[in-house]
């Protein structure tokens, strides 16, 4: 029997595997759903990625399907409502920060072009492919530094290194998928 290997991080809940095949690790460039995965990200800090997967689509609900526009739009009555919204994470200043971020994602686009050419520009426009044997993944890169300063210096929070090397696996500008992953591009090498 061949079964499918994977990075061992996904397990067997339906939800992480499904995102691990279908998303993690992807090269993407569409500026909402980059916008999208900023704003999860953020959420996540300090809880486990499983609880923000199991929420997404409240999430989705919530910030308006993600469009920066509509977030960057919402006020302090619309944090109000989602401090009672169990769909989310319901951290005032998470929330807040969405909206924030939504306000900078906002200017990046009109100072860059989009924001997928502004963080794809960090990298030639290329995935950095990482060929990793064992499960340990760095909590930060130079990479991850030097993007979180940036995003920090532009005037968003909850970007801390951390969250952002998260942030940079996610949408595929960096691969980590282990070597004898089934989506590492070098198959089971």
């Amino acid at each position: 029997m061949n079964e499918t290997q994977r990075c061992a991080w996904c397990g067997d809940d339906a939800l992480y595997v499904a995102y691990h095949d279908q998303e993690w690790g992807r090269p993407e460039r569409d500026d909402r759903k980059l916008f999208e995965m900023l704003i999860l990200e953020g959420a996540q800090a300090g809880l486990s990625w499983i609880t923000i997967l199991r929420k997404r689509e409240g999430y989705r609900a919530a910030f308006h399907g993600f469009h920066p526009e509509k977030v960057a739009a919402m006020d302090e009555d619309d944090v109000e409502r989602l401090m009672q919204n169990p769909g989310i994470v319901r951290n005032r200043l998470k929330i807040r920060s969405a909206i924030r971020n939504a306000k900078v994602f906002l200017q990046m686009q009109r100072e860059h072009g989009s924001f997928a050419d502004w963080l794809w520009g960090h990298v030639d426009g290329q995935p950095i492919l990482r060929r990793r044997d064992d499960e340990r993944v760095p909590a930060s890169t130079e990479l991850s530094d030097h993007i979180s300063k940036e995003l920090k210096k532009a005037g968003m929070n909850f970007v801390g290194s951390t969250v952002v090397y998260a942030y940079l696996q996610a949408c595929g500008v960096v691969n980590d998928h282990l070597a004898g992953c089934f989506l590492h591009p070098h198959g089971d090498a």
